[in-house]
């Protein structure tokens, strides 16, 4: 089967209307982490097929999910998972890449040139020192760390009445329990087509 079909086909499952030209980018964009995985290691995958899988359409799962919002910070982005794909997706929101690690950042900078995401900003550091001009509306991480270091090193950076989306496998449920009384939290199961792993997103709200 064809990066192209099984991207099609994951594309349909999760209802995410595109053009050819994103479908392009996207396809694009995993190739460039084919590529530069042979030397600097961004990944364990390195089969294009399960790169597809396992990471684009993995990142697009919380695609139908995303509430309103006009900017994103994606805390330890890594190779650009899951803002990268979210931004091809979504051109209309403006996106910035957080990681504290140099070669990764040279990898996002270099793929949103060649990729020509205008709505991607790529910073380096880290979530807890991470203080922004302006605040978002949504930052969301991709098994980043536990929920509740990822709720407490990003709640500074978050914008009033916007929210924390956190990818998970399977639902950290002693994780939760730990969160702090002032925030609360959803839990949506997610599917990644054609995989049958569990995945969770957990949405957190501080409580005013």
């Amino acid at each position: 089967m064809s990066l192209q079909t099984i991207l099609n086909i994951g594309l349909d499952a999760l209802g995410i209307a595109s053009t050819p030209a994103q479908q392009a980018q996207a396809l694009a964009y995993i190739g460039l982490i084919e590529k530069w995985n042979r030397v600097d290691n961004l990944t364990a995958i390195s089969d294009p097929a399960q790169m597809v899988s396992h990471h684009l359409l993995d990142s697009l799962t919380v695609h139908p999910h995303l509430p309103p919002a006009q900017t994103v910070l994606d805390v330890g982005s890594g190779a650009g998972l899951p803002g990268i794909p979210l931004a091809i997706f979504n051109p209309t929101i403006s996106f910035t890449l957080l990681d504290a690690a140099a070669k990764r950042v040279r990898f996002m900078r270099h793929a949103v040139t060649t990729l020509g995401l205008a709505n991607v900003n790529v910073e380096q550091g880290r979530a807890q020192a991470f203080r922004p001009a302006n605040r978002f509306d949504l930052i969301i991480s991709r098994a980043f760390t536990s929920t509740v270091e990822f709720a407490l090193q990003t709640a500074p950076a978050l914008a009033h009445g916007g929210r924390l989306l956190a990818m998970k496998g399977k639902l950290p449920e002693k994780e939760l329990s730990a969160l702090p009384v002032n925030f609360e939290y959803t839990v949506v199961p997610l599917r990644v087509p054609g995989l049958a792993a569990e995945r969770h997103l957990i949405t957190i709200t501080a409580v005013p």
